[in-house]
């Protein structure tokens, strides 16, 4: 693929993200990976003496056409987008003009996302259950439900909770692919004990097909295995790969930052490094274009 790309690498554009990415060439980005607004309808606020300080955002909507133009000049006038229209509308229903708002807001924002992807590039939408459900409804409209991947759990932990409701200790991520030509690196959990000793002893003992055999990882630590298994006929396999964790699963359980990480900048919905690098990690390759519309505390 041509790259057309008209933009530079590690360039921060500071305004409304829809009037940059609206000049942005079209399939110039892999990965998306951003922290957009939850509508939790309240201020959020830097901590005063910290390297944010004095930053801050409105996490509220309100429906009006008269100051937010783009809403609807974007999605209702065009009869292509009627599925998101119809998502927007139900939203606003069920829940209310705020919510319809908020949608609106995000609908015309991940149109372009979805325009700036390649087709092998992926999105990753950080939310929680405030709008989760709404969200995931209005991706499957932009994305195709066929290309949805994975709603990922970031689970956490906290103990501050004084309602009478079980705690709220996670956020939602979802994955979606801009098509089935969709690029993904397989991420790993840290090896078990018992993988740990075997990594220490060069082998591992099994059956296939009802027939003992012997996988190595280690020839010189394996020796004497390997010389009894070949005597008793039974098939030694060599593996290249040392031991791994098990593939990572679709729940994360990754520590939220706390007052004293070093890497708090006062934000107060910034996310850890390790929450992000993971993204990249899976879905991005060394070279590779990553944008974050909502850049939020700059974590991406």
């Amino acid at each position: 693929m041509t790259n057309n790309r008209n933009f530079d690498n590690r360039t921060l554009f500071w305004g409304d993200n829809i009037d940059f990415m609206r000049a942005m060439n079209s399939e110039t980005v892999d990965l998306i990976a951003t922290d957009p607004p939850f509508n939790k309808g309240r201020d959020f606020h830097a901590t005063p003496d910290s390297l944010a300080a004095g930053a801050s955002f409105q996490d509220r909507w309100k429906w009006d056409e008269e100051s937010h133009p783009q809403f609807t000049d974007a999605l209702r006038d065009d009869t292509e987008n009627e599925e998101i229209w119809t998502v927007i509308e139900s939203a606003r229903a069920s829940w209310g003009d705020d919510m319809g708002a908020f949608m609106c807001f995000m609908g015309v924002r991940l149109m372009e996302m979805h325009r700036l992807l390649k087709p092998t590039g992926s999105i990753y939408l950080h939310c929680d259950p405030t709008a989760s459900h709404y969200l995931k409804t209005l991706m499957d409209a932009i994305f195709g439900r066929e290309n949805f991947r994975n709603e990922i759990v970031w689970h956490y932990n906290k103990w501050t909770n004084t309602a009478s409701y079980f705690q709220r200790n996670h956020d939602i991520i979802f994955w979606y692919a801009k098509s089935h030509q969709v690029a993904f690196n397989k991420q790993y959990g840290e090896p078990t004990r018992r993988q740990i000793e075997l990594r220490r002893a060069g082998y591992n003992t099994g059956s296939q097909g009802g027939r003992k055999i012997l996988r190595v990882y280690d020839r010189e630590k394996a020796a004497e295995q390997i010389r009894k298994a070949e005597d008793e006929g039974r098939a030694v396999y060599y593996v290249d790969e040392p031991l791994r964790g098990a593939p990572v699963p679709d729940v994360w359980d990754i520590a939220a930052l706390n007052g004293q990480a070093k890497e708090r900048m006062g934000y107060p919905t910034q996310k850890p490094l390790a929450l992000y690098e993971r993204i990249i990690r899976a879905s991005s390759n060394p070279g590779d274009m990553v944008l974050d519309p909502f850049a939020g505390c700059a974590t991406t």
